[in-house]
């Protein structure tokens, strides 16, 4: 890891530590904010009143959209208790521009017996402007099926994304509640950023957006109020890298009935 790259991971509040960047200096912004549903993350719990709730995420979007450059992206994770109100208050407060709602579906959950079982999480992208980045191209996933006017250079991933958690017996897995995989983090930020653009998460928790920005040759600015994150980071990126601790199953895949080439017919002599 690169001295540069270590001096931009930073334990601090996130509001605090946002306010202190120069205006429009980051060119994407992946967030995964506190949900406020009471889990524990070591030196804080994550449980505000409502309003004080409300208050906080204005408060860092806010200094989000200051930061972010005209055409750059915030993808934001949200659970399902404030994904509406955070929809409106990045619509219509800050007059984002909505790019897409991403539905991160996992295989496994949560059991319930009254209703029905939580499989997903909510990704929410806006931009700064309605000239959003997007490297279709290079995130596309490969047909199924062999069709004239299909790209065969893979399709559109779409919105609804299947990727597994990283379970709790997996040896990817850090003693976070809420570790995101890489490959998830990776379509994200190589759909919305090139190399060398700065990609900022404000809630590094266990360091993934900051691993998959490492990986992908992004510069990198993360915060965390938890000392513990921070170092978890640290320690994380300087792990020698093996391949991303998930994938898309489809990016394996090959078109099932693609025409067989003829055969060349014999010269006559």
């Amino acid at each position: 890891m690169s001295e540069t790259f270590a001096q931009d991971i930073i334990c601090g509040e996130a509001v605090d530590q946002l306010s202190k960047l120069t205006d429009a200096s980051v060119d994407l912004i992946v967030a995964d904010p506190p949900y406020n549903l009471g889990k524990n993350y070591g030196n804080n719990i994550d449980l505000k009143e409502r309003s004080e709730y409300h208050q906080f995420t204005k408060d860092w979007l806010l200094q989000a959209y200051r930061v972010l450059k005209p055409g750059g992206s915030l993808f934001c994770f949200m659970g399902v208790k404030y994904i509406a109100r955070l929809y409106v208050t990045l619509e219509e407060e800050l007059t984002l521009t909505p790019q897409g709602w991403i539905t991160w579906h996992y295989t496994q959950g949560i059991g319930r017996k009254r209703g029905f079982s939580p499989r997903h999480e909510d990704i929410l992208w806006f931009s700064k402007g309605s000239d959003a980045l997007f490297n279709l191209d290079d995130v596309r996933v490969p047909q199924k099926y062999f069709r004239k006017r299909n790209n065969m250079a893979g399709a559109n991933p779409g919105d609804v994304w299947q990727f597994s958690h990283v379970h709790y017996c997996a040896a990817e897995r850090l003693p976070h509640p809420t570790q995101k995989p890489e490959a998830l983090i990776e379509r994200i930020i190589t759909a919305a950023s090139n190399e060398g653009d700065v990609v900022l998460d404000p809630f590094l928790g266990s360091g993934t957006t900051a691993r998959v920005a490492q990986v992908l040759d992004r510069k990198f600015k993360g915060f965390d109020i938890n000392p513990d994150y921070v170092q978890m980071t640290i320690d994380r990126l300087n792990t020698p890298f093996e391949g991303f601790d998930s994938i898309d199953p489809r990016k394996e895949r090959a078109p099932k009935d693609q025409p067989k080439q003829k055969e060349t017919e014999p010269v006559q002599k």
